[in-house]
């Protein structure tokens, strides 16, 4: 309950002809002993001043201490030039403890005057809700309020809470958090507030879930596992109405190793890794986003048309080569039997004297080719040359679940391809509603390197630029994280309608983007300890200090102690652990006597078509496709076959 007595005043507003009270700032003085600081936020009252119905709520943003001096040199002179002796005056020199306050709200709102000269009072909650516009979204028929941390300033303890609706879209979207890196803590508070939007989404805007890119070590692989928290932690839960649970709801996907069986994870442990489901992809998923793995400069617009032919004309389609020769091109061994074809056929047909097929340069076919086949050798693992994808669950998303996709140990040539088709695919069904959630946030670390202010416009960021220009009008929400907000693309973070900063570097500081903060502001940012956030928010006027608890979940470090990283299994142990992970009942020596002698790329293709299918027979399935045990004696006489030779095409000497 709100305790509704008088509170004491803490100061009173004065203004001079030099320094006035305006209607966006003014000034008070207060004891010299007192609960205020930076980041505070108060209330004045017109009590006596004429202006009683009229109340303003403002947050301190700077402070000045001084005394009757009218130099330095008066205290020298008074001390005899002895500091030890300047306690010895007979009379103590009177101070001034002098504050200015930005205007955050006044009541009622028009006309817009200047803050009277009344008295100061400390902000109770009742007062913050007030002060920071959120009694219209948290009190309402809808409620929209979202927990984003304690208001902790004058030993309060006040929840604040952001408007989903300015969160999440529509009105507004996207959220971005900035700091040094080890001290603003900036992924503890995207998880923090992911756990706050999952306990807080308002059920009127329908289903919600998360994708999140582990780019860095572990940092994302334990979210479902519980971490330690402290009593005080576990204090501000409540206060705030969040579970102090970790994530009910997690899938985790991680791409193969080169050797097509093992998880490139750190999260690898034997209790741990059933739940890491890998993420392969073969030529139909990869094709479409030639331009992602292309290099601009190397690829040019013939190369483009030439790529667009492949994507309408051939891939997964009936295609005659004009050389006697049909072809059905679904994986890169398809692709690169298709092009050896039309090279073989260019040579013999045309003796080596015709360079143009379907009006295509045999050199441009020749580039084209080397690209595209050099992406599963540079992806390997992610990318696979022959056989089934498996990939995430589209149309068929989960409320309330996290979907982790940890590409930290891939090549960034994949990393890019990573994020390029899963944001695309996450755009295009939620543009379709067909993606099984209303709302998505896609959380990605490090914009510096994926949306850098300057730099050439890579495949990347025009998705980011896309995602934070129109994304909220789907559901597809963008929350950011960077140590140098300067340095990422403007329209990135100029888009996102919160922004949060944790522990910021001077250097940083000293940019022109945070030049509307005072110097007393900036040194706090410059100090803040970790757990503590600077907010800005549409409805808050100006930025707010808070507090977050630490996240419930396991942290990357502290996982990686708990649950070692298993070594690499051998080939034979590690398609056990997958099929068993398909069928409890599959029998690890039934499948070692399957798969002995078998070419490791066929059980790789069979292993694919299993995880991918989920029959209700793992096994039998799997079988089948592996096929019947082809005869060694036969296998050697098919090696050893004459093929007839080809006619001489050129006067080349190899």
């Amino acid at each position: 309950m709100i305790d509704k007595a008088i509170p004491d005043a803490i100061g009173r507003v004065v203004a001079t002809e030099l320094k006035p009270a305006t209607p966006h700032q003014f000034h008070f003085w207060t004891a010299n002993a007192t609960a205020i600081g930076i980041g505070a936020i108060v209330k004045v009252g017109g009590v006596g001043t004429g202006d009683e119905g009229r109340v303003v709520y403002g947050v301190v943003t700077e402070g000045f201490a001084y005394s009757d001096l009218a130099t330095p040199l008066h205290d020298v002179v008074g001390a005899e030039g002895d500091p030890t002796r300047a306690a010895d005056a007979p009379t103590a020199r009177q101070q001034i403890r002098y504050w200015t306050g930005a205007v955050l709200r006044q009541t009622p709102e028009e006309p817009l005057q200047p803050v009277p000269l009344g008295q100061v009072y400390l902000a109770d909650d009742a007062d913050v809700a007030q002060a920071l516009r959120m009694d219209g979204f948290l009190y309402s028929a809808t409620p929209t309020a979202i927990p984003v941390g304690l208001y902790t300033s004058a030993g309060r303890d006040s929840p604040v809470y952001l408007d989903a609706d300015f969160l999440l879209g529509p009105e507004a979207a996207h959220l971005n958090i900035s700091g040094v890196s080890g001290l603003a803590t900036k992924t503890s508070a995207v998880e923090f507030l992911l756990g706050s939007i999952f306990a807080h989404f308002p059920a009127h805007k329908g289903r919600i879930a998360a994708v999140c890119f582990n780019v860095k070590g572990p940092d994302l692989c334990f979210l479902d596992q519980p971490g330690d928290l402290s009593d005080e932690d576990r204090h501000r839960y409540e206060r705030l109405g969040v579970p102090a649970t970790p994530f009910q709801h997690v899938r985790l996907y991680a791409p193969l190793k080169a050797d097509g069986v093992n998880l490139n994870t750190l999260r690898t442990h034997p209790d741990l890794v059933d739940d890491v489901e890998p993420l392969t992809w073969g030529l139909q998923e990869v094709v479409d986003y030639a331009e992602v793995l292309l290099n601009r400069d190397d690829i040019d617009a013939k190369a483009d048309a030439f790529i667009d032919f492949l994507r309408d004309r051939v891939l997964s389609r009936t295609f005659d080569d004009g050389f006697g020769t049909t072809h059905r091109v679904q994986t890169f061994a398809d692709l690169d039997r298709f092009f050896r074809s039309i090279f073989d056929g260019l040579e013999i047909t045309a003796g080596g004297r015709s360079d143009t097929w379907r009006t295509h340069h045999i050199a441009t076919m020749r580039k084209v080719r080397n690209r595209l086949l050099n992406i599963s050798t540079r992806c390997k693992g992610l990318v696979t040359d022959d056989g089934p994808s498996s990939d995430l669950p589209w149309n068929e998303f989960k409320d309330r679940t996290v979907y982790v996709i940890d590409i930290a140990n891939v090549d960034p040539l994949g990393q890019d391809l990573v994020f390029a088709r899963v944001v695309s695919k996450l755009r295009e069904q939620l543009e379709r509603r067909e993606l099984g959630v209303d709302a998505v946030v896609v959380f990605v670390d490090e914009l510096n390197k994926y949306a850098p202010g300057d730099g050439p416009d890579t495949y990347v960021k025009k998705m980011l630029l896309d995602i934070s220009e129109r994304g909220r009008y789907l559901g597809l929400v963008l929350f950011g994280a960077e140590q140098f907000r300067s340095q990422v693309h403007r329209r990135v973070v100029g888009n996102a309608g919160t922004q949060l900063f944790g522990r910021m570097d001077m250097d940083e500081l000293a940019t022109p983007g945070y030049q509307v903060l005072t110097p007393a502001t900036k040194s706090k940012l410059a100090t803040l300890p970790i757990g503590e956030l600077m907010v800005r928010h549409p409805h808050f006027t100006q930025p707010i200090f808070v507090r977050f608890p630490k996240p419930p979940v396991l942290r990357g470090r502290d996982g990686v102690e708990r649950f070692p990283p298993a070594a690499d299994v051998p080939f034979e142990d590690a398609v056990v652990r997958q099929l068993v992970r398909l069928d409890r009942r599959v029998r690890p020596n039934q499948v070692k006597d399957l798969i002995a002698d078998r070419e490791q790329d066929d059980v790789r293709r069979a292993l694919a078509a299993a995880r991918r299918t989920r029959p209700d027979d793992v096994l039998a399935y799997f079988r089948k496709v592996l096929g019947a045990r082809v005869d060694s004696d036969g296998s050697r006489a098919r090696e050893h076959q004459a093929v007839p030779p080809l006619n001489p095409i050129s006067g080349e000497p190899y």
